[in-house]
């Protein structure tokens, strides 16, 4: 029997795989996808839309305390977490069954089995030994959370990915981690009323974001209750009394239900075999490619987390594309990684674009800072102690600007029209002259008019 041949096969049938499988296939070439869990990916099955849903769980809670505020009288609210979990798993077997559906229809072949390189042109599908010959092979694994070093009952803490499936509610819980997946957690299971310990190494959360955005964010969470602790990290965990018995670093002793690792996340390269074809890997284990995509094999290429440039699911979803409409559709073209909007659904939700104030000044030009923080109109009646801040970082010869930052209801929605903004290099002048819509937060973007100080 001659084995089967197709121009392209994915292995991983996340939101890049399927994109770059679905669009080649439209273009015409014969397209498998090799999926060893379910399709959808990190994204839509335990990342973040079951987060954002979870998010929008706990913010009730918040639209509850508010409500008195504005004269409403409600009885004694009552959650229950299983109900939110059946729910979710619903609505992500809704989404899966919509991204199968739409590869399948633009007829890609859809194999559930881990697949590996086999050769250049060569893909193993483990389940049944079948080899299928490719003219390329897209690797799209994505990523998986990072277990950090190996300390005494680290096989009792949990990660993303068992978070949304938990079959109780953590009264007590610690996370551990200073990014998004961590100050993300930490917020909704507070919101969600647990009392939440986030420890981490570093002296502040959120490294790489813009200085003021981590100070302001420190302080909501603090204001929320959720006891911080810098400077610390997990040494051992242990069973007690139904619990978890948590040693930090300094020596301190904490009692939580559940201890959860939030360490940040880890290409998905392992026994792909990758090594046996020579493609190459950086020190973290990421595949390394070009602009394009394209790995050092000329026939093999990635897109995605796997790659560890910008691991957000647009950007995988726009490497996809791209690398379908190149390779595929006569249509080339590459994705600008430089200025990508994006949102961390903490509580207060943050949006950022461009260079903050820190990456700014690194390029040795003058700039201008202009800031605000102010008490939001709704918090205003409700009497909830919290404060939205905005940033624009200017560059003061050209008048270009550079990053907007802001913390507060909405900064998703927000931050993406400001990418739009940034992306055409948009002036302070034009921001200026834009009239503002009254009232909202959003106005103060184009009502700032005195810099908070040039540097």
């Amino acid at each position: 029997m001659s084995r089967r041949e197709v121009d392209l096969f994915v292995i991983g049938a996340g939101s890049g795989g399927v994109r770059a499988a679905r669009i080649a296939a439209q273009h015409g070439a014969r397209v498998m996808m090799a999926e060893e869990y379910r399709v959808g990916g990190t994204c839509v099955i335990r990342g973040c839309v079951p987060k954002k849903l979870f998010v929008h769980a706990g913010r009730f809670a918040h639209d509850l305390e508010d409500m008195a505020g504005f004269g409403w009288r409600v009885g004694e609210a009552e959650f229950d977490w299983l109900t939110l979990v059946a729910n979710k798993d619903k609505e992500i077997a809704r989404l899966e069954a919509i991204y199968r559906r739409n590869a399948e229809n633009a007829g890609v072949e859809v194999v559930a089995s881990r697949a590996v390189v086999a050769g250049p042109n060569t893909v193993r599908i483990l389940s049944t030994g079948e080899e299928i010959d490719a003219r390329y092979i897209l690797l799209a694994t994505g990523a998986r959370p990072a277990l950090g070093p190996a300390i005494p009952g680290c096989e009792l803490a949990i990660t993303s990915n068992e978070a949304f499936n938990l079959t109780h509610f953590p009264d007590r819980i610690l996370v551990q981690g200073a990014g998004y997946i961590a100050v993300e957690f930490a917020g909704l299971f507070r919101a969600l009323g647990s009392d939440v310990t986030l420890v981490y190494r570093a002296d502040k959360v959120l490294r790489g974001f813009d200085g003021e955005i981590r100070d302001h964010l420190e302080a909501e969470m603090t204001r929320a209750g959720i006891h911080l602790t810098p400077g610390r990290t997990i040494t051992a965990i242990e069973v007690i009394n139904g619990g978890k018995r948590v040693t930090l670093s300094d020596g301190a002793v904490v009692e939580v239900d559940d201890v959860m690792l939030a360490l940040g996340r880890i290409p998905n390269t392992a026994h792909l075999g990758l090594d046996t074809v020579g493609v190459k890997l950086d020190e973290v284990g990421a595949v390394v490619v070009d602009e394009i995509g394209c790995t050092n094999v000329p026939s093999i290429y990635a897109v995605g987390d796997v790659t560890n440039r910008i691991n957000l699911t647009p950007v995988a979803i726009r490497e996809g594309h791209a690398f379908a409409d190149t390779v595929f559709g006569n249509k080339p073209w590459t994705v600008d990684h430089s200025l990508v909007a994006t949102a961390v659904f903490s509580e207060p939700e943050i949006g950022t674009v461009g260079l903050s104030e820190e990456a700014a000044r690194a390029l040795g030009r003058p700039i201008d800072i202009y800031s605000t923080s102010f008490r939001p109109l709704k918090a205003t009646l409700s009497g909830r102690e919290t404060r939205t801040f905005m940033k624009l970082v200017v560059d003061k010869e050209s008048d270009v600007v550079l990053g907007c930052h802001i913390m507060g209801d909405a900064a998703s929605e927000m931050i993406q029209l400001a990418g739009v903004a940034l992306g055409l290099k948009a002036k302070k002048a034009d921001f200026d002259r834009t009239v503002a819509v009254h009232p909202t937060s959003a106005e103060e973007l184009v009502t700032l008019r005195t810099p908070t100080r040039s540097v």
